[in-house]
């Protein structure tokens, strides 16, 4: 929902949540991470200089999975900037830090439980009151097929355990597929000077050393 992305993100902007909550919305619609991956974050999880793209390390602890990803450039953007925030602000108002790293987190580096408060203020503002946090992770796996991954694409991407936990998605494999089709059709259409394929390419294409359509033809 690339428009309703936007929505989000620009209601948290109208907030005192405008610092932190656009990379976290964006975490979580482009990366598919859940509230825990979210909350336990580290800076030293982030590499922004890593070939020129960024590189971002996601621990789910009900998998045990981690997942490592390049950084979408709006995510790292959003990271960048409240991280340049929470620096600004220590030093303007002189709050020692703890040394934490965590990314989400009090001003002096203490832990915060979550981020619901500021989710149901901003939802509300978008027009989307019925819009749970975890749909984004379900937004992030669609628009991952829509866009022309597979489903195993999704399952390593998400964190996913096995295949069966990603079929829920497989429905949208068949967009994908109409979109290939329709490129087929279009290909097959121009007249590009494609010529029939010999029975003998056949053959060594589609069976070893040409038996079984050389039975078939038989």
């Amino acid at each position: 929902m690339p428009d309703g992305l936007r929505e989000l993100v620009k209601a948290s902007q109208e907030l005192r949540t405008r610092y932190y909550l656009p990379a976290i919305i964006y975490l979580g619609a482009e990366h598919g991470a859940s509230k825990q991956e979210i909350l336990d974050l580290k800076w030293s999880d982030i590499d922004f200089d890593f070939a020129d793209i960024g590189l971002i390390r996601l621990y789910r602890t009900k998998t045990k999975k981690l997942r490592t990803e390049f950084l979408m450039p709006r995510t790292k953007q959003a990271l960048i900037e409240w991280h340049q925030h929470q620096q600004w602000m220590r030093h303007r108002k002189k709050i020692k830090h703890n040394g934490s790293d965590l990314v989400f987190c009090r001003l002096d580096g203490s832990s915060i439980k979550g981020f619901d408060k500021s989710w149901r203020k901003v939802r509300k503002i978008a027009g989307f009151e019925r819009l749970h946090f975890h749909d984004l992770r379900h937004t992030f796996c669609s628009n991952l097929l829509l866009s022309g991954s597979d489903l195993k694409d999704v399952k390593e991407m998400i964190g996913h355990r096995d295949l069966s936990m990603t079929d829920r998605y497989s429905h949208l494999t068949i967009s994908r597929k109409l979109l290939r089709q329709e490129e087929l059709a279009r290909f097959y259409a121009s007249d590009n000077g494609v010529t029939r394929p010999s029975v003998e390419h056949i053959w060594n294409t589609e069976g070893k050393n040409g038996v079984f359509n050389k039975k078939r033809a038989d």
